[in-house]
């Protein structure tokens, strides 16, 4: 019989395939930052969240803090560094006070998690005590990662638009929260339980959002495309008299406007 250890392991395996996926899953977004040369209406919130968790948990996962857990370390290692990646594309892409406030954010989650590791390390003597204070620490951090993006379903509830919600990323979220979920409850461990129960709810209701506005998000896109053409017209100079112009609508309408300048 397969014990509930291999279960477990095999199952952590499989959330760390997923949890790669998670924080992959935002690349299309920063491939539309980098082309667009602007960040636009994206919010850095998720992702500055996202790296403070990963951060958190890779100070959990130690041995000196929690032993045997190298899939919560791996995982969580790599997270931090494709969401710092993110993070300082936002700081990159940003500009003015949105920069500010993103490269503060960065700074002060750098320094609070050294100072807790710092603390724990010298302070607290027993696995027992370090797993509890550092695991009550990654309880808070971990749902405040999973509720990050409550600020954008806000603004898909007040716009009726998807648009800077991307599917991916919800459906990534929801994938690894039930992964985890099941991870801890095979050993029970409530520091893993609690956030990524927590992150299964956050994500189901994201996709309820998408199912519900993702037809008038197509709408929105279509009438957005139909305004820019209509917007856009050709100018060209009548040979012979620089002092009048022919406009002609982008999309080849045929009724020409003549101006005398």
């Amino acid at each position: 019989m397969v014990s509930a250890d291999a279960i477990r392991t095999a199952v952590g395996i499989l959330g760390n395939a997923i949890a790669l996926g998670l924080f992959l899953s935002p690349v299309p977004t920063f491939v539309k930052i980098w082309k667009k040369g602007s960040v636009q209406e994206f919010s850095p919130i998720p992702y500055v969240a996202t790296l403070l968790n990963c951060m958190m948990w890779v100070v959990y996962g130690l041995p000196m803090v929690h032993p045997h857990s190298m899939l919560v370390i791996t995982i969580n290692g790599s997270g931090l560094v494709i969401e710092l990646s993110y993070v300082l594309l936002f700081i990159v892409y940003s500009s003015g006070g949105k920069r500010l406030k993103v490269l503060v954010m960065l700074l002060a989650e750098t320094a609070f998690v050294g100072v807790v590791a710092l603390l724990v390390l010298t302070l607290a003597h027993t696995h027992e005590r370090r797993s509890m204070i550092v695991g009550v620490l990654c309880v808070f951090f971990g749902t405040m990662m999973y509720a990050a993006p409550l600020s954008v379903m806000k603004m898909v509830i007040r716009s009726k638009s998807v648009e800077y919600m991307p599917l991916s990323l919800s459906l990534a979220s929801f994938f690894n929260g039930v992964c985890w979920t099941a991870y801890a409850l095979i050993r029970f461990d409530p520091y893993i339980t609690i956030p990524n129960g927590l992150g299964v709810m956050f994500a189901v209701a994201q996709l309820v959002l998408y199912a519900m506005y993702y037809k008038s998000t197509q709408r929105q896109a279509e009438a957005k495309k139909r305004k820019a053409e209509l917007s856009l017209t050709e100018v060209v100079v009548v040979k012979g008299d620089a002092n009048k112009v022919v406009s002609v609508p982008i999309n080849g309408g045929s009724n020409a406007e003549n101006r005398d300048m």
